[in-house]
């Protein structure tokens, strides 16, 4: 399957968008706004848009979609405009991909197709290549036939049931379906490392929050801004498809980490969803999911609609979520309307861009994810100086007082760092609390100093 690469004078590939409008289309997706979408899916992929055509129809029609007298129609204007390919907004049948392909004369791609040649274009991980490709060859699979279709298919006679075509066909399926099991022994593997890097985090406490939004929602320029990251951010759909994990330090001095993936999309396909189930296992794993809106966008309830759709079929949508209304700076006056807020009371609205309401963000992840920290008093030697350090540098100071041989403080620690200060932990919550100056438990480096 070939997809918008340069012809051979290095100028874009011209593209003609084709759509069929149901008369009982009745949601909040317009034609228009699916086609305009569909438009920056080709400048994404290195195409130009030179022309469109819309057909209103009870139902799609079986053969050709939009009928053939209006896919003839279209084929003109394409003849005329020197088009190179012809989009379809939806997902077409191997039967229809045949049959459009004889009227147009020329290329021609479903959404589903263009989407996979874009994600080909953006992976760069050895994992993310693989995905890109099983998903490719799942969708090529069942459009196997019309690659051959220049071969005989004629039955041979007694004892022989398949002509030339069906034989070239037969090692093709063969070629392709023996590539599949090889990519997913692959991803097996790509899994069980995934579960090993899993099972040192949980072994360090480090809590899990993943971005999660519709495509463009400036989910890395987010990454970014908190993180530092450095990841790839451009005005376009799918501009980053391989995910990203950074560590993040919140204001109660908790460490997180915050992992980027793949944008979601609208009519995303679903054999996608299946290929990218190892990267997309960050985000059922996840301890927190940041739901990113592009709240400046006119159809930004519908787009939280399809990452929610997205977020059930991969059996997460039960997550903790924070709503981020993202892009406020392209807002009038820079206020998300009170709509938003009255179904998403504990949203926060933020510009990743600007950095404003990003202190706010913060605050609100170590809130939700305030629980993994534990509540103790510790007592350290003043000679101790490193550690008094890194106490203030990985953990919440609540209270600290001065004795003669210890510095003691109240403290909110995460799992991961308790260990570190468990010989001179001196009171947990379960532990009652003492009058006297706080001495470390018998036999730990500061009793031993101390004696």
């Amino acid at each position: 399957m070939n997809g918008l690469l340069e012809t051979q004078n290095r100028r874009p590939e011209r593209v003609f968008l084709v759509a069929a409008e149901l008369k009982s289309h009745g949601n909040g997706w317009q034609t228009r706004d699916s086609l305009e979408e569909l438009a920056q899916l080709v400048v994404s992929a290195g195409g130009r848009v030179v022309g469109e055509g819309v057909q209103k129809v009870d139902s799609l029609h079986p053969a050709t979609f939009i009928g053939r007298g209006k896919a003839e129609a279209f084929a003109a204007q394409c003849r005329q405009q020197q088009v190179d390919t012809v989009v379809f907004d939806d997902e077409l049948t191997p039967a229809q991909h045949r049959n459009l392909e004889k009227i147009f004369q020329c290329r021609v791609l479903d959404r589903t197709a263009l989407i996979l040649d874009i994600f080909a274009q953006r992976a760069r991980t050895r994992e993310g290549k693989l995905q890109v490709e099983l998903a490719r060859l799942q969708h090529l699979l069942p459009r196997l036939t019309r690659a051959w279709g220049h071969l005989s298919r004629q039955r041979g006679g007694i004892g022989v049931r398949g002509g030339e075509g069906e034989s070239q066909l037969e090692m093709d399926r063969r070629r392709v379906l023996d590539r599949i099991a090889r990519i997913e022994r692959e991803l097996d593997e790509v899994r069980r490392q995934r579960t090993l890097q899993r099972v040192a985090r949980k072994r360090h406490q480090y809590p899990l929050a993943s971005l999660v939004g519709y495509t463009n929602a400036g989910k890395s320029t987010l990454l970014n801004a908190l993180t530092g990251a450095g990841v790839l951010a451009e005005d376009k759909l799918f501009a980053t498809l391989d995910p990203t994990t950074r560590r993040l330090q919140l204001p109660t001095r908790q460490e997180v980490l915050l992992s980027d993936t793949v944008g979601f999309i609208r009519k995303l396909p679903h054999q996608l969803v299946e290929a990218f189930k190892a990267t997309l296992e960050e985000v059922t794993e996840a301890d927190l999911l940041l739901h990113v809106v592009d709240i400046s966008h006119p159809l930004a309830e519908e787009q939280m609609a399809a990452v929610d759709t997205v977020l059930q079929e991969i059996h997460a949508d039960q997550k903790p979520t924070l709503v981020v209304f993202n892009k406020v700076d392209r807002l009038p006056r820079q206020e998300v309307p009170a709509r938003f807020f009255e179904r998403h009371p504990h949203a926060v609205a933020v510009s990743a861009l600007t950095g404003q309401g990003l202190s706010t963000l913060l605050e609100e992840i170590a809130r939700h994810l305030r629980p993994a920290r534990q509540l103790v008093r510790v007592a350290i030697p003043h000679e101790r100086a490193d550690l008094i350090a890194r106490l203030h540098s990985v953990g919440q100071i609540v209270e600290r007082r001065y004795h003669p041989r210890t510095a003691r403080f109240k403290v909110h620690l995460s799992p991961q760092h308790l260990q570190e200060f468990a010989p001179y932990i001196v009171e947990r919550p379960e532990t009652p609390p003492s009058d006297a100056e706080d001495l470390p438990r018998r036999g730990s480096p500061v009793a031993l100093s101390e004696r």
